[in-house]
């Protein structure tokens, strides 16, 4: 059974810097696309950042270019993502899955289960 399970929100202030965290069971994150999505009130979900399947890429929405960046930790077979210089308008629980493939605007088609998410919140 695959369980994605985040980590990693809080409340931070406008410039500040926040790490999450998508540990995974039942599936080896290495070998798969994974994708971070947010949603924000009264918004839909969106793709933030995904990587592909082995790292040879990533791609990021325009919004968070040059502000977010996500990784693997292979040693605890999870995918991460920093997030720096966040802003108000970051504000949303994030989300992780793996994706069947990770496209230019750093989303992609979901093929797997979803997390419970994990809020992060920045004041200005």
């Amino acid at each position: 059974q695959v369980q994605l399970v985040e980590s990693g929100g809080g409340l931070v202030q406008s410039g500040g810097s926040l790490r999450l965290s998508c540990a995974a069971s039942g599936v080896r994150l290495l070998f798969r696309n994974i994708g971070w999505f947010r949603q924000a009130p009264g918004k839909e979900r969106e793709g933030v950042s995904c990587i592909s399947e082995m790292s040879e890429y990533s791609n990021s929405v325009d919004s968070v270019k040059g502000r977010f960046w996500i990784s693997r930790d292979l040693a605890n077979n999870a995918a991460d993502l920093q997030m720096d210089n966040v802003k108000p308008e970051d504000t949303a629980v994030y989300y992780c899955t793996t994706l069947s493939r990770c496209d230019p605007n750093g989303s992609g088609p979901v093929d797997g289960t979803w997390g419970q998410g994990t809020q992060v919140t920045v004041s200005s």
